[in-house]
């Protein structure tokens, strides 16, 4: 009879704790876009998006847990920047890298290490488009591409919210630069089907 008093006293506590426990809401990250911006028209029939890259899930890639996936946010430049307006030629945008490695760095041992707040991790992110431009019987006529690189050391004591907003940074910032690039090159290379 004590034992089945326990055991009831103990689901009953359990019951508690379970009431009480809360979650943390996960913060919600714009996606990135640049609709903003003037489409650059093509006189091609089509723009195709190739996501080549497969964003891995095997440490030390971490790139699939970024709140924006920096594949996607590539992808979506595409979308949003090229625009098909007729013709008979046509585009093919090709995601090739989109990667991001966790980097475990070296910390204070010791005594020292008690005191100290060390950088524990660094983050090592490459993404890279290819822009082509193919004729109606599929032989490349234009090629342009691009590549943008960050590197973030976050510190021990990080949260993951603010982590995932390093990371978040860290992909606008390459996605700037993939921007600013690529649209430039599109401009001086593929003047000829500009419109």
């Amino acid at each position: 009879m004590q034992y089945l008093k326990q055991f009831w006293l103990a689901v009953g506590l359990f019951g508690l704790l379970a009431a009480c426990e809360t979650t943390v809401p996960t913060k919600q990250f714009p996606d990135l876009r640049y609709t903003h911006l003037p489409a650059i028209s093509l006189a091609v029939s089509r723009v195709e998006v190739v996501e080549q890259y497969q964003s891995s899930t095997v440490k030390p890639h971490v790139e699939a847990e970024f709140p924006v996936l920096p594949v996607r946010a590539a992808s979506q430049w595409v979308k949003d920047r090229l625009s098909a307006v007729g013709g008979p030629n046509f585009v093919r945008a090709t995601v090739t890298k989109a990667s991001v490695v966790e980097v475990p760095l070296k910390r204070s041992s010791g005594v020292r290490g008690a005191f100290t707040t060390d950088q524990s991790e660094r983050y090592d992110a490459t993404l890279a488009v290819k822009v082509e431009i193919f004729d109606s019987r599929g032989r490349q006529r234009g090629i342009v591409s691009s590549e943008a690189t960050r590197s973030q050391t976050v510190s021990e004591d990080v949260s993951l919210a603010d982590r995932e907003q390093i990371w978040f940074r860290m992909t606008e910032a390459m996605m700037n630069d993939l921007n600013g690039s690529l649209e430039k090159q599109v401009r001086d290379h593929f003047k000829q089907w500009l419109r």
